[in-house]
């Protein structure tokens, strides 16, 4: 059977069905086998008892009938004699506390020590456990013809028939638990049959994402019906997402080719103005130089939001071709410094590494990376590139001397439109940098990661497999 819980989840559907069915097996079948016990009890104390309701019944009437040809002792104890036998005894002891009668068996010191000095017993037969032997006791009072002889005891030793039944109600509680126990176990194994369809649907829309809301369909085979009409309810809900998700694309597409333009010439105007404008005022050339800055950052905002709406529409192809990752860096670091006075170190190894990449999107990983690292770190300190082959992988390093990035925020830094702080704010970012850098390097079968530590500097790294 094959049935493990790796981890007990009190709040699970599987587990409160499995206990909650388990729990009334046990209250069914537990009371059931009470009940079953104390009623075969019942059945059989209660014919003893009748047995002895006869017998109390029909004695004065035998000693009447001995006494007719003996003394009323003698019949007495006739009538005992006769009566006595099958594991019962009678004897009959006056209110002074003397036996005048009494079966054979109570010759036996044992026996009659046990049962003779015994009082206040009642009418009504009863069990008691003398010294771990069962017996059904009862007393009633002795009157023949007007004379009291005191009262009349009988008991049954019926210890056999009580162990017997003490067996068997042992036998039939473990038989119980048994039943119990793979009853639970079967249960249980049908209830994680049942809810696997359950687990189905979880792990499906688990693996769904943004890009791949077209593709998702929660499929299900031999299901219950009411689970199958909650899968469809899904991809129903699947498909408006996904016709949503198209809409905004789409829109935000558009909008970024139609913004780009205006905005273009706008900041070839303005660009031309401040080159041509030898008669402008300081506050002129300030505000001027301001309205272009801000546009030539709204433009590179809607290029970026462009080339991340062609990768969600799958709209975005690489030419991909074998390159010289050595020679390709130390390239991108000559173009880096026309447009940065910073010092930009190369660490490469000996070896010559190629990879199969687009070249210009790994120029633009690059330039993004070290931009990054220009912003985010003083300027007297140094960028640093390393290359170096990890296993069958070329590994890229850009390092800063910066101020780190909090380790609890590491994780967020890939996310679209995620900033640190205020300082990003002011360094001119748009929040869509490393989400883009991160897209082209996965696009390329690449990975990307950040080690930071705080107060000594941020080094992201990527790897792309050797061609």
């Amino acid at each position: 059977m094959k049935f493990i819980w790796h981890k007990f989840d009190p709040s699970s559907l599987k587990v409160r069905l499995t206990l909650g069915i388990a729990i009334a097996s046990v209250c069914s079948l537990g009371g059931l086998a009470m009940w079953t016990g104390m009623r075969m009890q019942q059945i059989l104390i209660a014919t003893h008892k009748e047995n002895i309701k006869y017998i109390a019944d029909r004695f004065a009437d035998d000693v009447r009938i001995y006494s007719d040809m003996v003394s009323l002792e003698e019949g007495t104890q006739r009538t005992v004699d006769n009566l006595s036998g099958n594991n019962k005894v009678l004897w009959v002891k006056t209110d002074s506390g003397e036996v005048t009668a009494k079966s054979l068996v109570l010759q036996d010191k044992a026996i009659a020590d046990i049962l003779l000095p015994l009082n206040n017993v009642p009418p009504i037969p009863h069990v008691q456990d003398l010294q771990g032997r069962y017996w059904l006791l009862c007393a009633s009072p002795l009157e023949i013809d007007n004379n009291n002889l005191g009262k009349l005891y009988i008991g049954q030793d019926i210890t056999d028939d009580q162990v017997m039944l003490l067996s068997l109600m042992r036998s039939l509680s473990i038989a119980t638990l048994i039943a119990i126990s793979m009853m639970t176990g079967v249960i249980a194994v049908y209830v994680d049959r049942s809810i696997r369809p359950l687990k189905r649907i979880s792990q499906i829309t688990s693996n769904i994402s943004a890009e791949k809301l077209s593709e998702a369909q929660v499929h299900l085979d031999n299901a219950p019906r009411e689970v199958k009409e909650l899968a469809e309810t899904f991809d129903e809900m699947l498909t408006r997402l996904s016709e949503s998700w198209e809409h905004q694309r789409q829109l935000l597409s558009n909008v970024s080719h139609e913004l780009r333009t205006p905005l273009t010439i706008i900041s070839g105007y303005l660009q031309s103005t401040l080159r041509r404008g030898n008669n402008l005022t300081e506050i002129q050339r300030e505000a001027l130089t301001t309205a272009s800055s801000e546009a030539d950052r709204t433009v590179q905002l809607l290029r970026d939001l462009l080339d991340l709406a062609r990768v969600d529409s799958g709209g975005m192809h690489f030419q991909l071709e074998p390159i010289m990752v050595n020679d390709m860096v130390k390239e991108i670091i000559e173009m880096a410094g026309q447009y940065s006075d910073r010092i930009i170190n190369l660490e490469s190894s000996a070896n010559p590494l190629i990879i199969e990449a687009d070249v210009n999107r790994f120029k633009q990983i690059m330039l993004n990376l070290i931009d990054n690292a220009v912003k985010y770190s003083p300027a007297p300190n140094p960028i640093t590139l390393k290359i170096e082959q990890y296993q069958n992988r070329a590994q890229i390093q850009v390092c800063d001397k910066g101020a780190g990035i909090p380790l609890t925020q590491q994780g967020r830094i890939f996310e679209r439109f995620y900033r640190l702080d205020e300082a990003r704010n002011r360094a001119g970012g748009t929040g869509l940098g490393l989400s883009i850098v991160k897209t082209l390097v996965e696009g390329m079968s690449g990975n990307i990661s950040v080690r930071s530590q705080l107060g000594e500097g941020t080094t992201f790294t990527v790897c792309f497999p050797l061609a």
